[in-house]
């Protein structure tokens, strides 16, 4: 015990000699011109003190939690936003082209998909009454509760609007009418959230990568479940031609933000660039933008129908892989303690030298 005491009061009256004297004036100097000290601290030996590192973060800590979605969620999103486009595209069909074969078509495809949305938030969740909780109270600055209410709400109008023209087709009551055309206004009204709120739903995290894109993301999910809608009906072997225009459309705007996202610099897209999470974005948005928009271009001149049918399985894998990419660059963003911290990436740091006279100073002092 004595020869501890000994040893602890040694360290407390340690003499600064020229070594330590240098390596804290470069300290000093690199604080004062970057912000930030690269340099190591002293590091105990044999201490259970972990390091702090890029790959471990903060003691072995992330800053920030990563998404704990299980694989439905992103599922949901692909499907969730094929129904809502679906229900617009039937209510545009029933209201505009008078195609109705086709508007109910996708009045049924949107009802099956409400239900498999709900199936698979439900799978997320882990019981049934934690959806039901979520209707509890509708807060309007909570994209998640919106989300619920929207997705509860078009699974209500889709169903109705889809039985009702059902029953209107063997039986022309005008109750019956009245009622098929409200539930089909409803599903529509209902529907351009629903393909939406999930940009929003990300978009509004501190996810580095989710939140940089905040502006975007909607839009992005929004024409990626158009053109996958679009890409389902024709499956379906309905070849109208404002359809593939539509998917023209969609198919235009994601080549753009494919372009828009590959062009920006900034380091919290990095995830959507590199790694596993970049491969499956990319892919998606290849498959999603620029190849059916090929392939549909061409169909549109040659009537082609094997080009348009490959045009739609196209699109709808690109639309299911952009999902799964997004929610693996915001895992992936979430891991990198820099981000959230802004700290810039390391640099080679060029040591200041000590002046001659501040040498002879020190000798001097400790001489």
């Amino acid at each position: 015990m004595t020869d501890g005491r000994f040893n602890r009061s040694a360290e407390r009256n340690r003499i600064p000699d020229l070594e330590s004297e240098r390596r804290l004036r470069d300290l000093r100097d690199e604080a004062e011109r970057r912000g930030v000290i690269t340099g190591t601290g002293v590091r105990p030996v044999g201490s259970p003190i972990p390091r702090a590192s890029e790959e471990t973060g903060y003691y072995g800590l992330n800053l920030l939690k990563e998404p704990q979605w299980t694989p439905e969620v992103p599922l949901y999103f692909f499907v969730g936003g094929a129904a809502g486009a679906t229900a617009v595209i039937a209510a545009m069909a029933d209201w505009i082209s008078d195609d109705h074969e086709l508007a109910q078509r996708a009045r049924w495809v949107a009802t099956a998909g409400a239900l498999v949305s709900s199936v698979l938030l439900i799978s997320d969740l882990g019981r049934p009454e934690r959806f039901l909780n979520m209707l509890r109270v509708v807060k309007p600055q909570s994209p998640m509760s919106v989300g619920a209410w929207t997705l509860a709400a078009f699974g209500t109008f889709s169903g109705a609007s889809a039985f009702a023209k059902l029953i209107q087709e063997r039986w022309d009551f005008l109750p019956i009418k009245v009622i098929g055309n409200i539930a089909q206004f409803s599903a529509a009204a209902a529907g351009l959230p629903l393909q939406t709120y999930t940009g929003v739903l990300i978009g509004a995290t501190v996810i580095p990568v989710w939140n940089k894109n905040i502006q975007t993301l909607p839009i992005h999910f929004g024409m990626s479940g158009t053109q996958a809608a679009c890409s389902i009906l024709e499956l379906f072997g309905h070849e109208n031609r404002a359809l593939n225009l539509l998917g023209i459309f969609a198919n235009a705007v994601e080549t753009y933000e494919g372009f828009h996202l590959e062009t920006r610099k900034e380091r919290e897209l990095r995830p959507l660039k590199r790694g596993a999470s970049g491969w499956v974005t990319r892919a998606g948005g290849m498959l999603s933008g620029p190849l059916p928009l090929a392939l549909r271009l061409a169909a549109l001149f040659t009537g082609s129908r094997r080009t348009r049918k490959a045009a739609a399985i196209f699109g709808i894998a690109g639309s299911l892989l952009t999902r799964y990419g997004w929610v693996s660059a915001g895992r992936a963003s979430a891991r990198d303690w820099r981000l959230p911290l802004e700290i810039p990436d390391a640099e080679p740091v060029e040591t200041k030298p000590i002046e001659e006279e501040s040498v002879e100073i020190l000798k001097e002092k400790i001489g």
